[in-house]
């Protein structure tokens, strides 16, 4: 019993601190798990299983690599160069069809593991040890924008989400100020365009920005308002009047991706100046990476690779890396394979060796995966007297890093290099086996969309265990 009139001590600034301290990191950790930049919207488990790799740099190698003058040697061509060939051949994309046609470039073995790598790639050659070079993929398409479109988004239709924003989907981004992400535009689109990058029906947030290697890779990245507070009010007041909308109609895709696209680009724009600023790059490095090459494309390249090492760096999940221009129609070597993949692999070695030893010496290749690949091979028979058509029948890529295997060759092809013969390896499992060295089941990463639940696998893909360490 009291009279009524009894108070409460207030309690002091300390008692205070004392008693609620240890409620503060749970307030925190609320903030954090509603930022997409932690998970927000993606799996509620951040993986599946443990992940081996936490970014993926993609090296995309438009309009398609010879497997036979790059990673899958063939002393049968060099017998037969000039003859008419002599096994079955398959449907071109053109009908000028010549002789054998055997490799411009000698084959060496390089590492422990005496991987043959040609005379095009000697920079890439000195981590054949670090390497799984699969030589037995196949794709469904021989046509370059349904093919682009079958490796970037599982299905050779126009539309669908591309494997980076699966990836962005279904993990989150680890950076709160940079997309996860991110496409740097050497010089060339994909035939196909901007749909190899595009989210197609998942929430538009997850589709790529697209950068330049320059010093200013994105459009209007320096603020037109004179003070930030300025700014900022213009952004709170687009949200408000965004979210209006949104309290008015429920979901609404486009009108959520904007709201956060708004705070990414305020943030970008304190990010990226830092991003781009090499300053604090050494000089040895800089050499390296080609940045000081007399061929242009190289340097052009070099910063490309640059740059997505700083991406990852800064927590950027997805980084894809398109090719500059060289004089020639991309990697298409229908005239002249020589000069074609000469001028290419110029552009593209030194910078991706580069890379390659960068990511080993900073300790980041074990959670970096790097991929290098286009859309299909080329044939071991001539296109005219020099050229190489498509062919989507076997055809070599790699990988390095992120939990694959290093120095080891997966699949073979025939005595030609024409046809996969032996394991295999399908469009769909090089997804599924990303995903896996990523954490997540290819099967499990789904969202529904017309009244079905899709994935990056469709119903296909099974994970290729014999790459992964």
């Amino acid at each position: 019993m009291h009279c009524g009139r009894f108070q409460s001590v207030p309690l002091s600034r300390r008692e205070m601190l004392a008693k609620c301290g240890g409620g503060f990191g749970g307030v925190a950790l609320t903030a954090l798990l509603d930022d997409p930049a932690y998970g927000a919207r993606a799996s509620s488990s951040p993986t599946h299983y443990p992940a081996r790799a936490r970014s993926v740099i993609f090296l995309y190698m438009d309009g398609g690599v010879s497997q036979v003058d790059s990673f899958d040697p063939k002393p049968l061509l060099d017998r037969e160069h000039g003859k008419p060939f002599a096994a079955k051949m398959e449907p071109t994309q053109f009908n000028s069809i010549g002789t054998t046609l055997k490799s411009p470039w000698k084959f060496r073995q390089y590492g422990e593991s005496d991987i043959w790598v040609s005379d095009l790639f000697p920079n890439i050659a000195q981590h054949a040890d670090r390497m799984t070079v699969i030589r037995s993929m196949i794709a469904q398409f021989s046509e370059h924008q349904t093919a682009n479109f079958f490796l970037h988004t599982g299905t050779g239709m126009q539309g669908r989400p591309s494997m980076g924003a699966w990836i962005n989907y279904g993990l989150g981004s680890q950076s709160r100020n940079l997309p996860g992400f991110v496409v740097v535009n050497g010089g060339l689109i994909p035939s196909g365009g901007l749909d190899n990058f595009g989210t197609g029906f998942l929430p538009a947030a997850y589709q790529a920005s697209i950068f330049k290697p320059s010093d200013k890779p994105l459009a209007n990245i320096s603020p037109r308002e004179t003070h930030p507070q300025l700014q900022r009010a213009k952004i709170e007041l687009m949200r408000q009047l965004d979210q209006g909308v949104l309290d008015r109609m429920g979901h609404v895709d486009q009108l959520e991706s904007a709201i956060e696209n708004y705070e990414t680009a305020f943030r970008m724009q304190a990010a990226v100046p830092d991003l781009v600023d090499l300053s604090d790059e050494t000089a040895n490095t800089m050499k390296m990476y080609g940045l000081e090459h007399p061929n242009e494309p190289t340097q052009i390249f070099g910063r490309e690779c640059l740059l997505a090492r700083r991406l990852v760096e800064r927590g950027v999940r997805f980084v894809e890396l398109t090719c500059p221009h060289t004089g020639n129609d991309r990697w298409d070597a229908h005239s002249d394979v020589a000069k074609n993949h000469g001028d290419n692999a110029l552009a593209v070695d030194k910078p991706i060796g580069a890379l390659l030893t960068d990511l080993h010496q900073r300790g980041m290749l074990d959670e970096t995966l790097v991929i290098f690949s286009g859309e299909f091979g080329r044939t071991p028979f001539a296109q005219g007297s020099v050229g190489r058509d498509h062919s989507p029948f076997g055809f070599s890529l790699w990988l390095c890093g992120g939990g694959v295997k290093g120095g080891y060759v997966h699949g073979t092809t025939d005595e030609f290099g024409y046809h996969a013969i032996e394991k295999r390896t399908e469009m769909y499992d090089l997804h599924a086996t990303i995903l896996h060295l990523l954490g997540v089941d290819h099967t499990r990463l789904t969202y529904r969309f017309s009244g079905r639940d899709m994935r990056l696998t469709d119903v296909h893909g099974k994970l290729v265990s014999e790459i992964v360490a």
